[in-house]
């Protein structure tokens, strides 16, 4: 199976600044009622940060199977890849929403004076974890300061610098990860970053062996990831339709989750065809039991679920590991005005 490093396939860009230059494109226009029909539906253009997978299921999920539509949305789903970088589509109006990575993006595009907004958070979790040996004395996250550690170098300016600040990491245990997990699997005193929704289970399946997998989220790392975002003047000027295309979401994603998941999954893998059955099960499996979407506020405000605690406390460990800069006025980058609203929530099972 080919590993894909899965902290740059999620981050995308660090700056949008260059990116932007000449990308500038008029807002899609949305259709007008058919005369003495129904409403039309309005357009929408949401472009992910990669292929089709599972961690992007309750999307695919909403729009397989109706629910967009019931909100009266005409949803395109735009896959990015190696080859494409759809955030820098939103700001110029290519994109209307769009799925970044973690909050970090949010409060690089305050710094930079881009004009997107967080709306909402699918993950209560950053999936991203470090993965070990069995066998090699590793007992608790501590232990893997002793080992060489498979990191990119997206993941070096991030949260390994969270690490360093937070529990002592070393430059000096860093050799790159380069997106191929042989290196790991030669070296016994090593660890690799992965997300914990793909790279174990590809490991496990190539050199059959159970790895020790340690998630950043547990250990106290506290972005949001998946989140959606849009741009400033569609929450001002269209707060409707992003209140829309954010319950449905929620609601897609708690079918995804407790209900019947087959219709995203058959979308996502006409999307990529190099994604199994036994792969979307585990990536879903693994999102349940980690907690990943429905765990913490959450539980209790439903999916997509933010705080401010939660986003000052972040912001402030950013800063501590020289992530941020201190004057960024992180509070702009995101707004609770679509979440907190129990939309969906009945339909998590009630055991």
């Amino acid at each position: 199976m080919r590993f894909a490093s899965s902290f740059r396939r999620r981050l995308g860009a660090v700056s949008l600044v260059a990116a932007l230059v000449g990308a500038s494109a008029p807002a899609a226009a949305q259709p007008a009622a058919p005369p003495g029909g129904a409403p039309a539906l309005d357009k929408v253009a949401f472009g992910t940060n990669w292929v089709a997978q599972a961690e992007h299921g309750g999307f695919y999920q909403a729009l397989a199977d109706g629910t967009y539509r019931r909100y009266g949305l005409d949803v395109t789903i735009m896959p990015g890849g190696p080859q494409a970088n759809n955030r820098i589509l939103l700001p110029v109006g290519k994109l209307d929403f769009y799925m970044s990575a973690n909050t970090l993006q949010a409060f690089d595009a305050v710094e930079q004076n881009v004009p997107t907004v967080v709306v909402a958070a699918m993950f209560q979790k950053d999936p991203q974890v470090l993965i070990a040996h069995p066998g090699a004395g590793i007992e608790r996250f501590a232990d893997l300061k002793r080992l060489n550690l498979f990191v990119s170098k997206e993941g070096m300016a991030s949260y390994f610098q969270w690490l360093k600040a937070e529990y002592g990491f070393s430059d000096a245990q860093v050799k790159p990860y380069t997106s191929n997990a042989q290196p790991f699997l030669a070296d016994k005193r090593s660890a690799m970053q992965g997300y914990v929704t793909s790279e174990p289970f590809a490991i496990e399946k190539q050199s059959r062996i159970r790895p020790l997998v340690f998630l950043l989220a547990d250990q106290g790392f506290s972005s949001y990831s998946t989140l959606i975002e849009t741009r400033r003047d569609l929450v001002e000027n269209k707060p409707g339709l992003v209140q829309r295309f954010v319950d449905a979401s929620i609601i897609g994603w708690y079918t995804y989750l407790y209900g019947d998941p087959s219709a995203g999954n058959a979308l996502i893998k006409r999307q990529n065809p190099e994604m199994s059955d036994e792969l979307l099960a585990y990536a879903l499996e693994r999102m349940k039991t980690a907690g990943i979407v429905d765990s913490g506020d959450a539980l209790a405000m439903g999916i997509g679920a933010m705080t401010d605690a939660r986003m000052t406390a972040f912001f402030a460990s950013m800063v501590k590991a020289g992530v941020v800069k201190p004057t960024v006025d992180f509070r702009r980058s995101y707004t609770l005005q679509f979440v907190n609203k129990r939309v969906g929530i009945d339909l998590r099972p009630k055991n």
